[in-house]
């Protein structure tokens, strides 16, 4: 019997929102067939936010909303980082 393993990527960037540097986590596990990472970031209040982005047509969205403006505003950095992740796997 032959097993295979899947390799989940998680990576972690520092991203300036809402005026400060705020360490964003990407997970997204390979044994989900939807191009989906889940990301956490903690707020001005010490609470973690999660939520998720969904690969939709050629770009990556926040499929979750009401969210904080400052995470909204960095949606295209979210793009560009996951699809430079991406490359180096």
């Amino acid at each position: 019997m032959q097993k295979t393993f899947t390799k989940n990527i998680q990576f972690s960037k520092l991203i300036k929102a809402n005026g400060k540097l705020k360490e964003f986590n990407f997970l997204k596990i390979n044994d989900q067939k939807d191009n989906l990472f889940t990301v956490d970031v903690v707020d001005e209040r010490d609470s973690r936010v999660f939520f998720n982005i969904k690969k939709i047509d050629n770009g990556w969205k926040i499929i979750e909303i009401p969210l904080p403006k400052w995470i909204l505003e960095n949606e295209n950095s979210f793009s560009e980082i996951i699809e430079e992740e991406l490359k180096q796997q």
